[in-house]
């Protein structure tokens, strides 16, 4: 369903997709998760980051180049189905929904793993329930409601982040007295900028290239703004400076001040061990704070992202038709009750059954990331192709059509290729070549059964282009 069709309200304001766009991909895994990426890779792990963040920046181009010509709550779900047929904008769109109902029980157990730490008598499980309940029902008011959490969720990540980085900067050149580090010695020391040699670096880009999963929100966002296409061509121009400064910046700053095989590192945090080092008291109960409302606004973000994709797959008649209802208030309820009952589930099994068969569940969205920037990619060669034909031309464009899309998707190819054959991904790419099969053999059932197309653009789709 497009932006301009009834249904979806147009509830978020300039300053919500704004933040939105600016600090929606900034989760856990930059404050904590990064030294894990650090002690693997050493300080040559800036390199692993700066690949993984220049193929984000590629994709949201792309992305940006067709979201800004017909924005859509079903952003590149949609476009797969209209460029390259209704098969892939159905895979896609339940592939993508399925990983952000998988982080509904992450973020959960994450948020609730710190307030357990302050209120002992609390168990997890209740922290857990009550935390997603919570950003449910803030959900189901409005999207005004998201909009307005995740403002104040990503001004304090924003805020924290420059905080971090001017502390760390003043450490570098020695201004912090009593501090126990400074200058960018440990870049090169204890062996080099590359320690572990380039395997360790692929290894590391691997891993975060996942963290940046994310960004594309805003483009879902948008679509439920006054103005969207002038949002998402900010939000496309924005993500260069963005991964920049927040990123980059942060493990720089981190590489610089911490040894890579610091044995705090990675048990600790990127963010909290630096503080310690550089001598800022009670650094693991700031950090905390940090992550626990960085964890919240991932959660609020999962709940949002699974129902709007929910709500246009069923507009599209790739769901059941009760998920294409929107209450008087512009908020598609039913797909985000839908939404929020699947991670319930989720989050209960991740307390119930064995360690061993959640992370068999966890393991099916492991290349899901890949898949998305790969039927990004196709969708917008085709697209553009086909707007060529017409003699027209985009508003928004990709840099250096077509050599940087081929680019890209010979690059995922690649890392798809070699995530296979490393023992450390393999049943990653297993787990969602199996879960993209049966999604695949449903959709095609369900489509002989229903009389509906499969190969070319589904029928609601082709009614709405040719209406």
């Amino acid at each position: 369903m497009s932006a301009s069709s009834p249904g979806l309200s147009h509830g978020l304001k300039e300053r919500h997709v704004t933040m939105l766009s600016i600090a929606g991909v900034i989760g856990a895994g930059l404050f904590v998760g990064s030294g894990h990426a650090i002690a693997e890779a050493g300080p040559a792990v800036l390199i692993a980051y700066a690949i993984a963040g220049l193929l984000v920046i590629l994709v949201m181009r792309m992305l940006g180049e067709m979201a800004v010509a017909s924005p859509d709550t079903g952003s590149f779900s949609t476009y797969a189905d209209r460029a390259i047929g209704h098969w892939a904008g159905y895979l896609i769109g339940w592939l993508y929904w399925w990983f952000w109902v998988l982080v509904i029980p992450l973020e959960a157990t994450a948020a609730a793993t710190i307030l357990h730490a302050w209120f002992a008598g609390v168990p997890l499980w209740a922290f857990a329930l009550g935390i997603t309940v919570l950003l449910t029902i803030t959900n189901l008011f409005s999207v005004k409601n998201y909009g307005e959490f995740e403002f104040w969720f990503a001004l304090v990540k924003v805020v924290a982040i420059v905080a971090f980085l001017a502390i760390a900067a003043a450490a570098i050149m020695g201004l912090i007295p009593g501090s126990q580090t400074s200058g960018v010695s440990r870049l090169f020391a204890h062996g080099g900028f590359m320690p572990n040699g380039f395997g360790a670096v692929l290894g590391a880009m691997l891993t975060t290239m996942f963290t940046f999963l994310g960004t594309e929100i805003v483009t879902i966002a948008a679509a439920e703004s006054d103005n969207p296409q002038q949002q998402i061509t900010k939000a496309t121009n924005s993500v260069v400076w963005r991964i920049s400064l927040f990123y980059l910046g942060s493990i720089f700053v981190v590489t610089s001040l911490v040894a890579w095989n610091d044995p705090l590192l990675a048990s600790s945090g990127s963010y909290q061990r630096t503080l310690e080092l550089i001598g800022i008291p009670n650094a693991k109960a700031i950090v905390d704070v940090v992550v626990l409302i960085s964890v919240a606004s991932c959660l609020n973000s999962a709940l949002y992202t699974a129902s709007r994709m929910l709500y246009s797959l069923a507009t599209r008649r790739d769901a059941m038709q009760m998920f294409n209802k929107t209450a008087g208030n512009g908020t598609p309820q039913n797909a985000v009750l839908g939404s929020m009952v699947v991670g319930f589930l989720m989050v209960i099994a991740n307390y119930l059954v064995p360690e061993a068969v959640f992370n068999v569940l966890l393991a099916t969205s492991g290349a899901i990331a890949l898949l998305v920037y790969m039927a990004i990619a196709i969708s917008q060669l085709r697209m553009r192709k086909q707007l060529i034909a017409r003699g027209e031309s985009p508003a928004f464009k990709m840099w250096l059509f077509p050599w940087l899309t081929w680019a890209v998707i010979l690059f995922i190819a690649a890392v798809l290729v070699i995530m296979a054959f490393r023992p450390d991904h393999q049943i990653e790419v297993l787990s969602t070549g199996v879960l993209t099969m049966l999604l695949l053999l449903v959709g095609w059932v369900r489509s002989r059964l229903l009389g509906t197309g499969w190969r070319h653009s589904s029928p609601t789709l082709a009614a709405a282009n040719a209406g």
